[in-house]
């Protein structure tokens, strides 16, 4: 059972109502990855993971986690994971060992073994200077590694993450992330739901989700390179301009402005360096600077959403 995945789920479908919040998602989560599930908010993500925690039940399809069936063993399940949402429930007039020391005893860490479990979450989690203070009284970032320190204080072996880093500023987000790889190194499997596409470059494999369906699994890079896509930072004398006879262009998915450098983003298997340029010199514009450069997660997903809301917005032919 140790080789066997942490996560299995197959067709996995929630609706309410006449709503399909998740439809048809299948994914397999190897034991020891980090694996992101990403999306923009509304997408199915968080309904995803709380199937999968034993939360909701699925209205189809089937799953297994940690080896428990999400639809008849959900307490087994329950048992055997950590949980963190982005509204984690700490006590704010415990303290932050007293917090620690609650949540061991929920999750039935042995009074035997408490004391010392508590002391190395806190000394993993740069906690020690703060123990005896309020956990009302932390900043956000704070508040967050209690949060994440509560969740694996009985040593799961899959960490659930529901949105971790939300409203959390983006030093505290590096911290953060710096603390899941060295949970994943010491063996626990990390499940993570995230909007932020930068975070998605921080995982080991990624799944889409878009209107609570599947759009890709893979790796960054594999899910990055599938898409064909080629980025282009472009300065010339005139950037609003620029854009504008770009997006002329039919082999352009998006084009950004940050500060005087135009972003541009393309689909395409050849290069297009001098179809941008000379579109541009038919506009009468000076080109200072053009340089391809990586696309990013962040590129893929934005293209894998448009093409998704082409192919829905085309009509259909009756049979």
């Amino acid at each position: 059972m140790t080789d066997a995945p942490a996560i299995v789920a197959e067709h996995l479908s929630r609706r309410f109502g006449a709503l399909w919040a998740v439809r048809d998602v299948s994914l397999t989560v190897q034991r020891g990855e980090i694996f992101g599930v990403l999306g923009p908010n509304g997408a199915g993500k968080s309904t995803t993971i709380r199937m999968l925690c034993g939360i909701l039940d699925p209205s189809g399809g089937k799953g297994t986690v940690v080896g428990f069936d999400v639809a008849t063993q959900s307490e087994r399940i329950k048992q055997n994971i950590g949980y963190m949402t982005q509204r984690f429930s700490l006590y704010e007039d415990l303290t932050v060992a007293e917090n620690l020391r609650f949540y061991a005893s929920i999750y039935g860490v042995s009074a035997r073994e408490r004391k010392q479990r508590i002391e190395e979450v806190l000394a993993a989690s740069g906690l020690l200077q703060r123990r005896d203070q309020l956990a009302g009284t932390l900043s956000g970032g704070w508040k967050q590694r209690v949060a994440l320190a509560s969740s694996t204080i009985h040593r799961p072996p899959l960490l659930f993450l529901d949105e971790p880093t939300a409203g959390v500023d983006p030093v505290s987000r590096r911290q953060f992330w710096d603390q899941i790889h060295v949970i994943a190194a010491q063996g626990t499997t990390v499940l993570v739901t995230t909007h932020y596409m930068d975070e998605a470059e921080r995982c080991h494999r990624l799944a889409f989700i878009f209107r609570g369906e599947l759009l890709a699994t893979g790796t960054p890079v594999e899910i990055v390179e599938r898409r064909n896509l080629q980025v282009f930072e472009i300065e010339t004398d005139d950037s609003i301009a620029t854009a504008e006879a770009l997006r002329k262009l039919p082999e352009v998915e998006e084009v950004n402005y940050f500060g005087h450098v135009t972003r541009v983003c393309l689909r395409a298997t050849n290069d297009l360096e001098a179809s941008l340029r000379a579109a541009l010199e038919r506009a009468q514009l000076h080109v200072t600077r053009c340089d391809r450069i990586r696309p990013s997660v962040e590129d893929a997903f934005v293209s894998m959403v448009r093409e998704d809301e082409a192919l829905r917005a085309k009509p259909k032919v009756a049979a």
